[in-house]
């Protein structure tokens, strides 16, 4: 069955689909001798498929592998890195880390720390960072001084950033110090640096900032030792069906809306 080259590079945990979209973009993909354009199709049965000169084959397909690791501070959320900074890679040892495709799903900045999904399963990786998936994510997140309700209702409500307003979330105070405030905000979308961006805007920057859950999948479990920086653990079975479940809740959404 013939499948977008890209669609196949993510199922054969090669790269995630946008990294396997980059990387045909690049001449770094050849199908049957020729360089492979952005759309092409190909079928990994009857096709010959290289990347970077080495020949994909079936039987090499890497067995599906689910993370979670706890992302420390000052490690950047890349395969690599041209500056040379520590990357969510390194934290995995070498079998995980070469000739398996597992790539970070979705980012933190660098300062930023917490719950980060590893995964070599490229479809479930474009399904998560779909800009349309509806999976919540809980930050922990202290700003300097003390914002008002009014303050809090507007980053509930949605702040304009670049012109687009910010969806919907749920923010509510945790604590206070003289100087401080600690804040839980759980999102329905991924914009870059977007809780950075809704805290400075209205004069409350952000000072530190943790992701403590994916949806479900939690930092600290109820039962169980929580995960220390720098750390990570493969997700339950039932972590897995969780994920696989808005997979195809997202293909079955996204059919709804080509038809």
């Amino acid at each position: 069955m013939e499948e977008r080259v890209q669609k196949i590079l993510s199922q054969w945990g090669i790269a995630s689909r946008r990294q396997a979209e980059e990387m045909i973009k690049l001449g770094r993909v050849r199908c049957n001798g020729a360089v492979v354009e952005l759309g092409q199709k190909a079928n990994p049965i009857q096709d010959t498929i290289e990347v970077d000169g080495q020949l994909l084959r079936s039987p090499h397909r890497p067995q599906p592998t689910y993370l979670l690791l706890n992302k420390p501070t000052g490690v950047v959320t890349t395969c690599d890195d041209p500056q040379g900074r520590p990357t969510v890679m390194q934290l995995l040892p070498t079998n995980l880390r070469q000739g398996q495709g597992i790539h970070p799903v979705g980012r933190l900045d660098a300062e930023s720390t917490g719950a980060l999904l590893l995964t070599n399963d490229g479809s479930l990786t474009f399904a998560l960072t779909h800009p349309r998936h509806d999976i919540s994510k809980t930050y922990q997140v202290v700003v300097a001084g003390h914002p008002p309700e009014s303050v809090l209702k507007q980053w509930r409500q949605g702040v304009v950033l670049e012109g687009r307003k910010t969806r919907s979330a749920q923010v509510r105070v945790l604590s206070r110090d003289a100087n401080r405030t600690w804040l839980e905000f759980i999102l329905w979308e991924g914009r870059n640096r977007q809780i950075r961006h809704m805290t400075e805007k209205l004069g409350y920057p952000t000072l530190q900032l943790h992701r403590t859950a994916i949806s479900s999948i939690q930092l600290e479990p109820t039962v169980g030792a929580a995960l220390p920086p720098g750390r990570y653990r493969p997700l339950e079975e039932r972590e897995i069906h969780y994920l696989q479940n808005q997979l195809q809740n997202q293909l079955k959404s996204t059919t709804r809306v080509q038809v």
